[in-house]
């Protein structure tokens, strides 16, 4: 079974950075789509910045210029790099792996991030 260990959360000042780390236990990680969502409790789950097999690399608006998706294959590791947090950043923060040719999908457990006023 798939098992995806998020890390690197915490509490910042607005402004402040984080880097988030996500590492999968699976052989054919450089074969999987990576992507990381966050979640407020109470409301939907939202996709913040998505990384392919290719490194090609999409952002939600709400983060371009800021945030920073990365990977490296041969740690099996994803990397969300945070700039200039906002508290509207505060949520906790899951990685995903997926496969385009099977849909195979799998979950983190999530990191909390907080940023204060």
């Amino acid at each position: 079974q798939v098992q995806l260990v998020e890390s690197g959360g915490g509490l910042v000042q607005t402004g402040g950075s984080l880097r988030l780390s996500c590492v999968a236990s699976i052989w054919s990680f450089s074969t999987k789509d990576l992507s990381w969502y966050r979640q407020v409790a109470g409301k939907q789950r939202e996709l913040v910045a998505t990384i392919t097999t290719d490194e090609k690399s999409n952002y939600a608006d709400f983060v371009k210029g800021r945030f920073t998706i990365t990977r490296d294959n041969p740690k099996k590791t994803t990397y969300l790099q945070m700039n200039n947090l906002r508290p509207e950043d505060t949520a906790i923060y899951s990685c995903k792996l997926e496969s385009k040719k099977t849909g195979y999908t799998a979950w983190g457990q999530g990191t909390q991030v907080t940023v204060s006023s």
